[in-house]
């Protein structure tokens, strides 16, 4: 309890809870047309193939408009770039809930709650700006924590959908969003390690290899719990016969444990560093996918997603435990552009599923190709690890203990020269 005393102290809250709230809400409204996948899929009589496209688009517009979103935030400050995005979050809604009535429609719209899955980088850099290095992890995790939208969106959407069609929950999601948008007008403030740097410095962590290796890693971790939120009400529905609130019900067992996991996921990388605990959820990933392809009961799929989920959301929490003690001062671009690529590779897991549905009549090749995509990034994290502790973070992944200089290393190669000047020391 003193622990979290000190952690609340050592920052700001309102603005890491309006973070949170933020991110929950615009992560609710992305899932969307997952959540309502089997209603749509029904009205449309979608093939297997066509619902896992379907599903993908928002994830994939979703990835494309994050780091846009990122790099805008450097310019105008994280609290003005959440107000904008949500302001065009609430447009897109109105428009959905008077404009789509056919197939063509609901994928223009997926693009549309594209706008929706943006929000990440910006806030998770928003929620943790407040916070020191050693405190990161949690904050990360809490704001992070925002992707428990997941839940409302599976849990509320179907029975609305049921009730008043699915397109009016497009209605009832632009209503939703003047909660997020009047707590972060009245108590987020933008926080003060935000630096003012040229549109090439913002650009350089796209062309850096510990960038790359970080965004491989959230295709596993993010993509996974992405792809699989917004497939599993069809898988449910279609692989066991429930109903659709039903489908949403399960998913959201499942999703509820990623969310809440997460911000453990980020505090337990804080104690015992990000690479040894994303070692060890690559491994119960890779486990569970593979019991997966067996394609066992309802009952015991239900207890694999959850565990699986968990695995998922502590792999978000300690990945993103390093990215703000990699890029300091960059961390809402460096974070937009390692969730865009997480978020495309998200696409992957719907298309596959359905691809496998479609041609071999069962989604036991959907599980085992993630896996085997999960045991390569697996090997790549232990080769990698090696050089990332002797440049920029103690053993284990854990944070460097430093001074204030921390929030001014622009790249390991600065990190280096200030580590032979005796400048640094490891925890």
């Amino acid at each position: 309890m003193a622990n979290l005393k000190t952690f609340f102290k050592s920052g700001h809250t309102p603005t890491l809870f309006s973070a949170f709230l933020y991110f929950d809400f615009c992560f609710a409204i992305w899932v969307l047309n997952g959540a309502m996948a089997p209603f749509i899929s029904e009205h449309f009589n979608l093939s297997p193939a066509q619902k896992g496209f379907m599903i993908s688009v928002p994830i994939m517009a979703g990835a494309v408009m994050r780091f846009p979103l990122g790099v805008l935030s450097q310019y105008i400050g994280r609290k003005n770039s959440a107000l904008i995005e949500m302001g065009m979050i609430f447009i897109a809604m109105v428009y959905g809930y008077f404009m789509v009535s056919t197939y063509s429609d609901v994928l223009a719209m997926g693009v549309l709650l594209g706008l929706a899955g943006a929000s990440f980088g910006v806030a998770l850099s928003l929620g943790s700006g407040w916070f020191p290095p050693q405190y990161k992890g949690l904050a990360m995790g809490i704001a992070g924590a925002g992707n428990s939208g997941t839940v409302l969106a599976v849990l509320l959407a179907p029975p609305l959908a049921m009730k008043y069609g699915w397109q009016s929950v497009y209605g009832f999601a632009a209503m939703m969003m003047f909660v997020p948008i009047l707590v972060m007008l009245i108590f987020a403030k933008e926080p003060p390690d935000r630096e003012h740097h040229t549109l090439k410095e913002l650009l350089t962590c796209l062309v850096e290899k510990d960038g790359w290796a970080f965004n491989l890693i959230y295709i596993i971790t993010f993509g996974g719990f992405i792809g699989l939120s917004n497939f599993l009400p069809t898988f449910f529905h279609d692989q066991f016969g429930v109903t659709k609130i039903q489908a949403g019900q399960l998913t959201m067992l499942a999703a509820v444990m990623g969310s809440g996991i997460r911000i453990l996921g980020g505090h337990i990388s804080d104690r015992i560093g990000g690479i040894n605990s994303l070692t060890v959820v690559f491994v119960a990933i890779i486990a569970l996918m593979l019991f997966g392809a067996t394609m066992p009961l309802l009952i015991t799929t239900t207890i694999m997603f959850m565990l699986c989920f968990a695995a998922l959301g502590a792999g978000n929490g300690s990945l993103f435990q390093l990215v703000p003690l990699r890029w300091p001062t960059t961390t809402a671009v460096a974070g937009s552009m390692i969730g865009e690529i997480g978020a495309l590779g998200g696409a992957f897991i719907p298309n596959a599923m359905g691809l496998s549905k479609q041609y071999t009549g069962t989604f036991a090749y959907g599980f085992l190709a993630f896996a085997i995509f999960a045991i390569a990034v697996l090997i790549m994290l232990r080769i990698v690890q090696r050089k990332w502790t002797t440049r920029w973070v103690a053993k284990g992944g854990k944070a460097l203990m430093n001074n204030a200089l921390s929030f001014r290393i622009q790249s390991a190669d600065e990190y280096e020269m200030l580590q032979r000047q005796g400048r640094f020391y490891g925890v």
